[in-house]
């Protein structure tokens, strides 16, 4: 991973911190896309110590759309190429939030925010061709089912609800995008990790956090799926497809539905102003 640049969402805890530091091991250059914190701080200490080019943050809230373009155009003044693009962050809150432009925030962070992200920076990775998008899904979105009605907001906010829907557009997203990116060098896969015990659980009560560390994987596991289809040489040319800690594997039946792509993507461009 010699000469590339990587952008990660959400790569100062979790999956994204352990992939992030393994990339920079590689040879990646790392920047990191989350807010200025302690805690980023340390992530960057532990990707340093093993990086080649040293890694930074570019802050940014997912929870406003405004952020997130302010995080395109520092990214665009700063840089001239982006090799891979991480999609890794994500949201679960117990009780029903809103975004600062007023959506469900699992919705809105998990999907709308890198969905924008993403198409700020689609002319650089074209440019930067061969390139790749990588966007963390959960298996949980096989649940998911899409209610155009509740994208601002559930009348009875169900978690897992919310979560399954917004896993599911991740889906739906990286295929779609795979499709409009035909041609240009650029793949788009999507991945489950694997059930792995990490700071997105932050809101659950303290008892279930620590039953979840028990029979969840490790971050430095469900971080290997990541790692691979943002490094693996074999994968250079594939895209559209879902992958299952390491394997290729079957996403939700309603991934292959076209229309539903397309309304989700026409609904989302216009909801982050990108219309």
């Amino acid at each position: 991973m010699r000469g590339k640049r990587i952008l990660i969402t959400g790569g100062n805890s979790g999956i994204g911190v352990v992939a992030a530091a393994e990339l920079a091991r590689l040879g990646a250059e790392l920047v990191l896309a989350c807010r200025d914190s302690e805690k980023t701080a340390s992530a960057l200490q532990t990707i340093n110590a093993v990086a080649e080019v040293p890694a930074v943050n570019l802050p940014v809230d997912l929870m406003s759309f405004a952020s997130v373009r302010e995080l395109a155009a520092a990214f665009a003044e700063r840089y001239d190429r982006l090799d891979v693009l991480i999609n890794n962050a994500g949201t679960f809150p117990t009780k029903q939030q809103m975004t600062a432009d007023g959506y469900e925030a699992q919705f809105g962070v998990n999907h709308l925010a890198h969905f924008l992200l993403t198409n700020l920076l689609l002319d650089t990775l074209k440019a930067s061709a061969p390139a790749r998008v990588v966007t963390v899904t959960s298996k949980l979105h096989k649940n998911g089912k899409l209610d155009f009605e509740t994208f601002k907001g559930f009348q009875r906010y169900n978690a897992q609800a919310a979560y399954n829907q917004s896993k599911l557009a991740n889906v739906l997203f990286g295929v779609e995008l795979a499709e409009r990116l035909q041609g240009t060098g650029v793949t788009s896969n999507v991945l489950h990790p694997g059930a792995v015990a990490t700071d997105i659980v932050r809101d659950v009560p303290w008892l279930l956090r620590k039953i979840i560390g028990l029979i969840f994987i490790a971050p430095e596991k469900g971080a290997k799926t990541t790692v691979m289809l943002a490094s693996d040489e074999s994968l250079a040319d594939v895209t559209g497809k879902y992958y299952d800690q390491c394997e290729l594997a079957e996403p939700s039946a309603l991934a292959a539905d076209a229309n539903l792509r397309k309304r989700l993507w026409d609904v989302s461009a216009e909801a982050v102003g990108l219309v």
